[in-house]
This record gives C-alpha cells, structure tokens and sequence, in this order.
C-alpha cells in the first residue's frame, strides 16, 4: 500500500510532456503553495509602500516570477543536500532525486536555469533591492543542513521565506527602513508557526533519521508555540502599519487575518498529516488578507 505524500502528479503536471514532468515534480510545480508564501510578504510591502498603482503592478508581476523561480531553485537545492534522507521519509521517498528519476548533474544544469530567471528579475529592481536581493543566496543555500544541526530549522526558513518583506520595501522605495524590519520580522514568526504546522507531516520520521523540527521540539505543546508566533507576527504587523503612517482602518482590517491564523490554532491535529497539510495552504488566504488589511490603510 502507498504511503502518504504530498506529491501531486495530476492537475497541470500531468499535461507536461512526460521527460518535464519529473523536473516540475522537482520544483513543486505541482505545489504551488510555496511560491505564494515565498511572494505574499513582498506582496504585503508593495500594499504598504508601491509609490503608484502601475508600479505596485509591476514589482507585484516581478515578485510573483521570481517568487516561482527561486522557490522552485530552493526546492532543488534542498532535494540535492536531503535525497538520502528523502529515501527514508514516507511523504518525500517519490521526489525525483530521491526515486532516481532526475539524477544530481540534471538538477544542477536544472538549478542554473531556474537561477537566471531569478537574475534576469532582481535586474529590474533598483540597486538597493539588487544587493539585497543577492544577500538571500547566502540562507538558501544553508537552509537545508539547518535540519542536521539544529531543532529550529523553522527559523531558518524563517529567514529565508521572508526576506521578500524587506526586498520589496527595498525595491518600491529604494531603501531599508523600519517598516521593511517589522514585516521580516513578522514575515519570520508567521512562517515559524506555519512551517512547524508542516513539519508535524514528518515528526516520526525526522525522529527515526535523527533530524531536527520545531514540530519535535514542542510536539504535544506546539498550540501555544503556535498561538504565540502568530500573536507576536499580528503585533508586527500593526506596528509596521504604524511606521509606515497607514490610517487607522487597517487595523479592523488585521481582524481577518486574525481570526483565520486562530482557527488554524483551534484546529490543529499534529495526529493528522492530511490536516496539517490543509492548515498550512489555507495560509495563501491569511497572507492575502494581511494585504487587502494594507491597502485599507491607503485609502
């Protein structure tokens, strides 16, 4: 009997001609959930900061590109350091490298690809956002032995994942300033609450190969962890409101968003993969909320 993953070979996947399909397999193509939370914080600094309706359009369709590109590079480079390891784990023994389906030279001529698309993005900003922009390779690359030294390889990605918050503040603006530090920090508690939500999908088995998780690390009393990154991310993000002068109707606006990061709360079951997995998507909707909350602030 097959076990649990969360490989998708049907949708989109399945029209590719089939020697793309295990390459789309290999980015999360099939997945698009990760290139939505690595774009929804830039989304949220152009909701606060674009100077104009067109250039918040314009950086908005950059970030999105980009935010495909590299997250499916950051896939390909996690799957080149883990595929031993993804042998042994029920959900990731399917991915291409791990079933032998894409070898490591295919993957790295892969990588460089998906590399440049995200060089010819970052080449549209201004110089501000370039520099900062090429900062990012540094966690990338680093993110994936997190897990072998540490039990917060959530924070982490952390990093990693909200580095578009400052990266977009950066590129409408031109430069990095106190709003752009509030939403990576919140951009980092969100998403170490949500990614040990993900995480609890590998608990047993993390432990059995002996890597470490935020999801082990509080096992049973991960609702408060959990209770308390998303308190503290809402508490950063009415902050950056305020740093960036948005009007007061942004913060009845957060009440959407808070009231969807306190049903994931309520509602988490770290017995339940299939439900963890749904509890981590449903964060494109928080994160789009936090936006449309921004844009109140505008009007």
């Amino acid at each position: 009997m097959q076990g649990y993953t969360d490989i998708r070979t049907q949708g989109l996947v399945a029209r590719l001609p089939e020697g793309w399909r295990p390459y789309a397999l290999l980015a999360r193509f099939d997945r698009p959930i990760g290139s939505w939370l690595l774009f929804l914080p830039g989304l949220w600094a152009f909701a606060i900061a674009a100077p104009s309706w067109a250039e918040g359009l314009r950086l908005t369709l950059l970030f999105g590109l980009g935010a495909v590109a590299m997250r499916g590079a950051g896939c390909v480079v996690n799957d080149l350091w883990d595929r031993d390891i993804d042998r042994r784990v029920e959900r990731t023994r399917g991915r291409p490298l791990a079933a032998g389906t894409v070898t490591p030279r295919q993957a790295l001529a892969f990588l460089a690809g998906l590399c440049l698309v995200g060089l010819a993005v970052l080449l549209q900003l201004n110089r501000t956002a370039i520099l900062f922009g090429l900062c990012a390779l540094l966690p990338i690359l680093l993110y994936p032995l997190a897990k072998r030294v540490t039990n917060w390889p959530q924070a982490m990605l952390g990093l990693t994942f909200s580095w578009a918050g400052p990266e977009g503040i950066a590129a409408a603006t031109g430069r990095l300033d106190a709003t752009a530090l509030l939403l990576w920090a919140a951009a980092f508690c969100w998403i170490l609450g949500y990614d040990t939500i993900y995480a609890h999908q590998d608990r047993e088995d993390d432990a059995a190969v002996g890597i470490g998780s935020t999801a082990l690390r509080f096992g049973e009393r991960t609702q408060p962890f959990l209770a308390a990154c998303y308190g503290a991310a809402l508490a950063l993000l009415a902050l950056a409101g305020w740093a960036a002068g948005l009007g007061w109707l942004y913060l009845p606006g957060l009440l959407l968003p808070a009231a969807l990061l306190a049903r994931q709360v309520i509602r988490l079951d770290i017995h339940d993969p299939a439900g963890c997995l749904r509890l981590f998507k449903s964060n494109r909707e928080v994160g789009l909320a936090i936006a449309a909350a921004f844009l109140l602030g505008r009007l």
